[in-house]
């Protein structure tokens, strides 16, 4: 495992020299547009585990995503390896169909602390919820990014983030009450405290999460990945492209549907991924939104 084997796969060639925001702006940004954010290997009869080795084998080798628990601890240790101070918080995800945050915490996110100030880093939320720059955690103050306006709020110790989305301009109106798409413009996205987490604390959850019926991730396959101007996203058979700011104030998000014999590619040609196994998708309605 080494940083430039990592940073040739992110297409990252700025400096590594100062612990600075600007520089892990950079090296997240990156990230991001590469490594897709995503749960096919439980749909192609592949185990997902947390060891370090194997993630980094997995995302930086093997040219494939990964979720949070993934995508979250390989750029902790590559922060780490740089000299930023990092550690891991763990998170409850809002679920918008329950209106309810989950009991579970399954969430592993980054906290970094430059110049005394703390950030969230979370390289592994996904499709619109997805972060483009690290947050600053302070209560109450409107962070506007590209995706849209995102919120910290504090309340005892808790914290909790929202996010305010643009109006959507869906072009294939076959798809306007598609359950897929988010109704509130106002979204609630986790909650979290900042207790210190280790990868240790997410170990029955990964388990939990790739095998129960009951799970979001059992009950369909997922590959999102940010672009330069939003991000894309395939979702069972659905893939989404969405647009930000297209026009004044709103998103264009274009959905089409695909044929299983177009999956495979793509997988290859919008998200750079080739799988070793046969992916069957599914797309269980309910509990998921963009």
């Amino acid at each position: 495992m080494n940083l430039e084997e990592y940073f040739a796969r992110t297409g990252y060639k700025g400096s590594t020299e100062k612990q600075d925001l600007e520089t892990l702006t950079d090296i997240f940004q990156h990230h991001i547009r590469a490594v897709p954010f995503e749960n096919l290997s439980i749909h192609c009869g592949e185990k997902i585990t947390l060891e370090l080795e194997h993630v980094y084998n997995k995302i930086v080798r093997r040219k494939r995503g990964g979720w949070c628990m993934e995508n979250n601890q390989l750029l902790g240790w590559v922060l780490k390896s740089l000299g930023y101070d990092t550690s891991f918080l763990g998170a409850y995800v809002f679920n918008p169909h329950q209106n309810a945050y989950a009991t579970l915490m399954t969430h592993l996110v980054v906290k970094v602390v430059i110049d005394g100030k703390a950030y969230v880093v979370d390289g592994g939320f996904g499709v619109s919820y997805q972060m483009w720059q690290p947050m600053e955690l302070v209560s109450g103050k409107d962070q506007p990014q590209a995706p849209g306006v995102f919120r910290f709020t504090e309340k005892s110790g808790v914290w909790y983030l929202e996010k305010m989305r643009r109006k959507q301009y869906i072009p294939n109106q076959s798809f306007s009450n598609s359950d897929l798409l988010e109704k509130k413009e106002c979204r609630k996205v986790y909650m979290f405290s900042l207790e210190p987490r280790t990868v240790e604390d997410f170990r029955s959850q990964c388990a939990y999460l790739q095998t129960s019926p009951d799970s979001l991730f059992t009950k369909k396959s997922i590959c999102a990945l940010q672009t330069t101007d939003g991000f894309r996203a395939l979702i069972g058979w659905t893939l989404t492209e969405t647009t930000y700011n297209y026009k004044e104030n709103m998103d264009l998000v274009e959905f089409v549907t695909l044929e299983d014999e177009e999956v495979e590619k793509t997988l290859k040609e919008k998200f750079n991924i080739t799988l070793e196994r046969k992916l069957v998708p599914i797309n269980v309605k309910g509990s998921y939104t963009i």
